[in-house]
């Protein structure tokens, strides 16, 4: 199976999902979008953690990239607050909500179909602001997008980025026991009972990612860290245990 092959496999996942009423698939409402323009907003990287206030300069005409970001659940707040957006995402379904929203309040998005396994479509040093969250389970080789990103930022811009961990691929999906039953890394590219089970469960093809590839490397494509939390799941057994999730923000200086 090739790269293309597994990414139109996820893209059609994350789809179908969607038609489902995934979680991160249901758009703000139009109340909601009206408490951003006055101010009141918040936005996730990760499951449950709120991203802090001050990880953000004002948006204002600020050029903001949201990366694998499709779904109308961040994007809307951030045109709210006045920046000029780009969402890219390989889900068309997760894009039509994109649409949705922007046609829903009148406000003007990019909206680009694209899989960030490939070349971005956009010129160098082309944005202000990066907003990245949890995705890069879906990917294999996650260096690409870290210097893909760092492409397409402006010098000074920052990237924000959700992580797993890796520790949720221990675990079977049901949670009905803490007990571990995968290995890592995680990758049913290279185990066929993987990916065996990966279709009869209808996830898709994810792939755990080490600490050293998500945060070394970011500092490998040349970002520097300023700051980054951990998160827990939302729902299951391993919640209650242990953080499973990070989001780090970065810059490039040049």
């Amino acid at each position: 199976m090739n790269e293309i092959n597994y990414t139109e496999i996820n893209a059609k996942t994350i789809d179908r999902w969607t038609e489902n009423g995934w979680e991160w698939s249901i758009p703000v409402s139009h109340e909601e979008y009206l408490k951003a323009i006055n101010g009141d907003w918040n936005v996730l990287l990760t499951p449950t953690k709120y991203v802090p206030k001050n990880w953000f300069a004002d948006l204002k005409n600020k050029k903001l990239l949201g990366l694998a970001c499709g779904g109308g659940q961040q994007m809307p707040v951030f045109s709210a607050l006045g920046a000029d957006c780009t969402v890219l995402d390989y889900s068309d379904k997760q894009l039509e909500k994109e649409k949705y929203v922007a046609e829903r309040e009148n406000y003007k998005i990019n909206i680009i179909k694209a899989d960030m396994t490939k070349i971005l479509p956009f010129d160098n040093e082309t944005f202000d602001i990066i907003f990245h969250p949890v995705s890069n389970v879906y990917i294999e080789n996650i260096y690409h997008v870290w210097n893909e990103c760092y492409r397409v930022l402006k010098n000074g811009g920052v990237l924000l980025a959700g992580l797993d961990n890796g520790i949720n691929f221990l675990f079977d999906d049901d949670e009905k026991s803490l007990e571990i039953v995968n290995k890592l890394p995680y990758n049913p590219l290279k185990n066929k009972e993987l990916m065996k089970k990966s279709e009869e469960d209808d996830n898709g093809i994810q792939f755990s990612h080490t600490i050293e590839e998500q945060i070394g490397g970011q500092l490998k494509a040349g970002f520097i860290l300023e700051d980054l939390y951990e998160d827990y799941n939302n729902a299951g057994l391993l919640k209650d245990y242990i953080p499973t999730f990070i989001a780090t923000k970065a810059r490039k200086i040049r």
